[in-house]
């Protein structure tokens, strides 16, 4: 019997391009998880040096000014992760190795250490290292299109998509011993779980406003093979967002929030994903409700 067939504890890891991006698109998952005694690591791949601030406080630290805004996300990373009770972040290639390379578009994807130009054998290299540490069964990235389209966040699918392919095999050897990945998620946002959202909405803050049609992304329902409910790990989700004060604002009401462009988004009750490699664990009603459905070789880590 192989290390791996024998009972072992149940091991996460998300990819994620930018602090921030774990808490808002699966910040209840990683909550939720860590609640029931599995190990979960977030990778993040670059430091958010190209995004904007809200507010004043730390306006001078954006990409035009000081250029210090990546060294303070790591501190609202950290922050963040430790109130969902989760593992201190992981970075890409050790933190700074890769630069946020902006919106697409825009000049900072010119940069040299932006991540869009990672040298592709070096990235991959680093990707494949970190799963085979730590050898996760479950693997979570994004869709093609990186949720909302940013460059970082498509290069976090593809990089995603070819380590969980080659890190069982001989590929790499100087990146450690093979590991087989179980299961590799997109994480998602359903259109009808959106809109529904929205629609729950009472009350705007001054100044916010809600989005047009299709102006945050979401996904047709038919995609969505997995839906983890979050509703008990709420609060851990709202104030890991609220860690990310530079780029989130949490309404008074605690269940929106906005990011710098004002635009209003409801904090949603159950967080989605497309499972794209390994079986499909059926909770009965055609959805799966557990990453781990299916992968018998481990047990929570109590």
């Amino acid at each position: 019997m192989t290390e791996q067939a024998m009972t072992q504890p149940q091991r996460l890891l998300l990819v994620h391009a930018h602090p921030d991006d774990e808490t808002i698109t699966t910040g209840g998952t990683i909550a939720h998880y860590v609640r029931a005694g599995v190990d979960v690591t977030v990778l993040t791949c670059s430091l958010g040096e190209e995004g904007e601030v809200i507010g004043d406080t730390w306006a001078d630290l954006v990409v035009d000014r000081a250029d210090q805004l990546g060294g303070y996300r790591i501190l609202e990373l950290h922050r963040a992760l430790a109130a969902l009770g989760c593992n201190p972040p992981r970075f890409l290639g050790g933190a700074g190795r890769w630069r946020d390379s902006g919106m697409a578009g825009t000049p900072a994807a010119l940069k040299p250490r932006a991540f869009v130009n990672a040298d592709r054998q070096e990235a991959l290299g680093a990707l494949v290292s970190v799963i085979r540490e730590l050898r996760p069964q479950v693997v979570v990235g994004y869709d093609p299109e990186g949720g909302y389209g940013h460059p970082d966040h498509q290069q976090v699918h593809s990089l995603v998509t070819e380590a969980v392919e080659i890190c069982g095999t001989d590929a790499h050897p100087q990146a450690g011993a093979p590991w087989e990945v179980a299961k590799f998620y997109w994480t998602v946002t359903g259109h009808e779980q959106l809109h529904a959202g929205l629609r729950a909405i009472a009350d705007i803050p001054d100044g916010w406003r809600m989005p047009v049609d299709g102006e945050l992304p979401s996904v047709a329902e038919e995609m969505i093979t997995t839906s983890i409910d979050v509703r008990g790990v709420l609060d851990a989700k709202t104030d890991a967002l609220r860690a990310h004060a530079t780029q989130v604002t949490v309404a008074p009401s605690g269940t929106e929030y906005a990011l710098s462009n004002d635009i209003v988004q409801p904090i949603l009750l159950d967080e989605q994903y497309v499972l794209v490699r390994g079986a499909l664990g059926s909770d009965g009603a055609g959805r799966e409700n557990d990453l781990f459905a299916g992968v018998l070789d481990c047990v929570p880590n109590h």
